[in-house]
């Protein structure tokens, strides 16, 4: 018992610290320096100044926002509309292979993004694999490139993000109770008007992180729009790595950085009410 007891806490204290040192201390740093002034010499000056967050007020910034969020929200959708029909198959299938098929979807995260990223290069680029099969079935005389477009950001983003997208919509529908479809089926449901009013509901909360799993993290991923999109297209992680690494100006990257955050937190929330509503939704019907 005394070993049980001394094994939490070690483990409860270890996680304590690594997430003080490794999370908040570095995120209270970011907003300790939104609030600084801009030096050239030493990057940031100990005096208050509201000018990070004057910037990211400023027109320029404010289209950089609504390009990320199309571009995020597009990539969100892709990912959405092809990860469904998948996770409801790799769900409902009833062989020895669905774990082998989890496996797969699992398998790009041992890779870095990075390097999947680059990888598609090859598939995009002028004599890439899509050019080869549309010039193979004569559907395009010569070679075609799609590099440096939205298409490529999109493809990028949706190739990179999809398992973030499966794998929750996997969970959600696989817990999905069998006998809620029959008495749909029975009260005269056909297919569609069950899915619209029993799997999409049931599936809800599925579909909400998975969006959020994808969403957040398409706003910062900077490195795909600068490799595929040939950085015409900036999203908001473009703006917040220029602000560091270019312009040096930490506040202003800070500043960024933390409304990156606070759109992070919001959607968290939003995500904490839904689930609970639908709960409270369930056990009423219930």
């Amino acid at each position: 018992m005394k070993t049980s007891r001394l094994f939490r806490r070690i483990s409860l204290g270890s996680a304590t610290i690594w997430l003080a040192l490794f999370v908040l201390a570095p995120n209270l740093l970011i907003l300790v320096t939104s609030f600084l002034t801009r030096d050239e010499a030493s990057f940031v000056a100990p005096a208050f100044s509201l000018d990070g967050y004057a910037k990211i007020l400023s027109p320029v910034f404010l289209d950089v926002l609504i390009k990320s969020v199309y571009l995020a929200g597009t990539a969100t959708l892709i990912c959405l509309l092809a990860a469904y029909p998948f996770a409801w198959t790799l769900a409902r299938i009833k062989s020895r292979h669905k774990g082998l098929l989890l496996l797969l979807v699992m398998i790009p995260f041992w890779t870095n993004s990075l390097i999947r990223t680059y990888a598609m290069v090859f598939v995009l680029k002028g004599k890439g694999l899509i050019s080869q099969v549309l010039t193979g079935l004569g559907i395009a005389e010569h070679p075609v490139s799609f590099m440096y477009t939205e298409f490529a950001i999109f493809a990028g983003l949706t190739y990179t993000l999809l398992p973030f997208m499966i794998l929750p919509l996997y969970s959600s529908i696989d817990k999905l109770d069998e006998s809620m479809l029959e008495a749909a089926g029975d009260l005269g449901a056909g297919r569609f008007k069950a899915f619209v009013h029993v799997i999409l509901p049931l599936t809800k909360p599925g579909i909400i992180a998975g969006c959020m799993m994808v969403f957040l993290p398409a706003l910062g991923m900077f490195y795909i729009p600068d490799i595929l999109g040939g950085g015409k297209h900036l999203i908001v992680g473009n703006f917040i790595k220029n602000q560091f690494l270019t312009a040096r100006d930490w506040p202003g990257g800070s500043a960024a950085s933390v409304l990156l955050t606070l759109i992070m937190l919001l959607l968290m929330r939003f995500y904490g009410t839904s689930s609970r509503r639908l709960g409270k939704q369930g056990g009423d019907e219930l």
